[in-house]
């Protein structure tokens, strides 16, 4: 048995799935993106099974992305979460048959509390494509499943047709980067657009010596901080940096006698600072222009902290 080509095989047939896919976009899909723009309500997605795990993702996307959704499992709407959908909402349901009984039910109720249906399916003859006001057809024609079972291309269809909407969504909205990072706090963009320095840095056990430390103590309190450098102040003002490069040169050039030396020997004048209202965006630029992983936190030139990469 060849799995690289079976491997292939399943790739190949669900590419060509996703082009007739492609080939397929009409203006329903216009009119579902539209209908989602001028809402004043929020996305309901509802999906059986496989379905269901896609329609999962499609509600991740678009929530992430400035459109307000969440998915509803069919057996719970009808049996009590329908309570959630409002007339503003706009109901997306997926079901590659069209005729999957747990979300055929959701209909009535659809009906009479005056929301739009936009459907996905496969079958645009299906009583769910022809009960919505949008359907998007995802056929495709044939699983990678060699059963023609398993859910395999038509699942891939569905997610994809959900990117799809996502982007044009997200275009349409003219959604930028600070709304991803507004919803996406706890990432690296989130942290970058979000915050401040003095939300980032460090405050506790900062490796600060002065002048006359000797270079055994100043070693032994970088070791202790742990963070690479130490922070040379005199009267509690800024006057240089020690990092592990000054402490490697001092020791090519003192030698053994290093360790007689004082920090002021090995220190160099000055540092790379920043404010602590600063924003992050400017810290990572600052240290991206700089090719440094630290910047020193001042407050007129007092050292209030340490921000790293």
């Amino acid at each position: 048995m060849d799995l690289k080509s079976i491997a292939r095989e399943v790739i190949n047939t669900e590419i060509k799935g996703l082009e007739h896919v492609a080939e397929n976009i009409d203006a329903n899909f216009s009119g579902a993106v539209n209908e989602i723009l001028s809402t004043n309500g929020r996305v309901i997605i509802c999906g059986m099974g496989k379905s269901g795990i896609i329609g999962k993702k499609i509600a991740a996307s678009f929530a992430s992305t400035g459109t307000p959704s969440f998915f509803m499992h069919p057996g719970e709407a009808f049996h009590g979460d329908l309570g959630m959908v409002t007339p503003d909402d706009v109901f997306v349901a997926i079901s590659y048959s069209g005729e999957t009984d747990e979300v055929l039910k959701l209909l009535p109720f659809l009906r009479n509390n005056g929301n739009k249906i936009i459907s996905i399916t496969g079958k645009p003859h299906s009583t769910l494509s022809i009960s919505s006001n949008f359907n998007l057809n995802v056929a495709v024609p044939k699983e990678a499943c060699p059963l023609q079972l398993a859910p395999t291309t038509s699942t891939t269809a569905t997610l994809v047709l959900g990117d799809a909407l996502t982007v044009a969504l997200m275009k349409s909205r003219g959604f930028k980067e600070e709304g991803f990072a507004k919803f996406h706090p706890g990432g690296s963009l989130g942290r970058k657009l979000l915050s401040k320095v003095i939300d980032e840095m460090i405050t506790e056990n900062l490796p600060i010596v002065n002048k006359t430390t000797t270079a055994s103590d100043l070693i032994q309190i970088m070791t202790s901080s742990m963070q690479g450098l130490a922070i040379v102040c005199e009267s509690n003002q800024l006057f240089g940096i020690v990092t592990d490069g000054d402490l490697r040169r001092a020791m090519k050039k003192f030698g053994s006698e290093v360790f007689t030396k004082k920090t002021e020997d090995i220190c160099s004048i000055g540092a790379k600072t920043i404010s602590p209202e600063s924003s992050m965006e400017f810290a990572f630029d600052l240290m991206t222009e700089l090719s440094v992983n630290s910047l020193i936190v001042t407050d007129n030139n007092t050292v209030v902290g340490i921000l790293k990469k």
